[in-house]
């Protein structure tokens, strides 16, 4: 046969656990911390009854190296508290967080701060450059904090800005540059330090489409490269489904659901979750391995097609055969992929 349709780069490995929290709460108001103690297990009402304000409730989840986990939902869900809990910028009320196997929750601050520097890497939607420096200062701005000679941090930002593409513009000041070429020198300042862990709290929002775009490639192209264990905050399934290898959907405080965008698709644990997925782009989603079907007794096929090979890529060549394809991977046969899967995909049947 052929060789077959579909790109074999959509799957990553399982990495090692990077990032975890167990158990994490964030609750605004009198005494929660002794509330959490003497009321492990609370609901509403005995929030309700205790004059607490419930941001993050009971949170678990686990980012693999070299991932990136999208944690998502609408806005006061709790996503920007519970990135700011695993950050330690603000200090949960109850449960423990782990970074490399160690618990951030039992470090003092100036442990926490020689990992902040060194280790972790933070870009918000707002720039938040420094206005009387230039593009370059900008960027090396972590490591003077550092105390990295003048020479080495300057040598480093340049090596970052033009990864960013913004070779020629270094002398610039954030005014005479474009909303996204100000995004883009936040993203080459957190890079500078050389983070494990990077955290991204809806960095694009603020953008133009156009821009928004431009950015969402930038950053994949940069992840192609770095290879970063990445949160990224947003609101916007498309911008999720685009960039995660996992997304945790919150409600609530709640994390409902965590899947890859096809997992969520395919089996919405809540309908909050479904109304989340509704408007997908399935076809864009979808793999051959979801619509499968046996292959037994099959004998003709038109030609091979990927497991991970998305319905969108493998449609034209699917549709413009009468015979099915096989779906390969390695010398194996797993299933076969025919005009009426994929005709539901695109018409939004599954």
């Amino acid at each position: 046969m052929d060789r077959p349709v579909g790109s074999p780069t959509g799957e990553r490995p399982a990495g090692e656990i990077k990032l975890a929290c167990r158990h994490v709460w964030k609750l605004f108001g009198p005494r929660a911390e002794q509330f959490l103690r003497d009321n492990p297990r609370p609901d509403e009402e005995d929030l309700r009854r205790a004059g607490l304000v419930p941001a993050v409730v009971d949170a678990d989840l686990e980012g693999r190296a070299g991932e990136i986990f999208v944690i998502m939902g609408l806005s006061g869900s709790g996503k920007s508290t519970l990135v700011r809990c695993l950050s330690r910028l603000i200090e949960p009320t109850a449960g423990q967080i782990f970074f490399e196997g160690r618990d951030l929750l039992r470090m003092r601050e100036r442990e926490m701060i020689e990992i902040r520097r060194h280790k972790m890497g933070m870009v918000f939607q707002h720039f938040a450059l420094l206005p009387h420096l230039t593009v370059l200062g900008n960027v090396a701005f972590p490591l003077e904090v550092q105390g990295v000679d003048r020479a080495t941090r300057e040598r480093r930002a340049m090596e970052m800005i033009e990864l960013v593409g913004l070779r020629g513009r270094e002398n610039y000041f954030p005014r005479e540059l474009s909303g996204g070429q100000q995004q883009r020198v936040g993203i080459a300042r957190s890079l500078a330090v050389g983070p494990e862990l990077w955290f991204l709290d809806e960095p694009f929002s603020a953008l133009d489409p156009l821009i928004r775009r431009e950015m969402q490639n930038e950053f994949l192209r940069l992840q192609g490269m770095l290879e970063k264990t990445i949160v990224f905050i947003t609101h916007d399934f498309d911008e999720a489904v685009r960039l995660a290898d996992r997304i945790a959907i919150m409600q609530d405080g709640r994390i409902v659901q965590i899947g890859t965008p096809e997992e969520l698709i395919l089996a919405p644990a809540t309908p909050y979750v479904a109304e989340f997925t509704a408007d997908a782009p399935r076809a864009k989603i979808l793999t051959a391995r979801a619509v499968m079907v046996p292959a037994d007794g099959i004998r003709d096929f038109a030609g091979e097609v990927l497991p991970q090979a998305r319905i969108a890529e493998i449609a034209p060549a699917v549709l413009a055969d009468s015979r099915p394809f096989a779906v390969v991977e390695g010398d194996r046969l797993l299933g076969a992929v025919d005009r009426e899967a994929v005709l539901r995909v695109l018409v939004g049947g599954r």
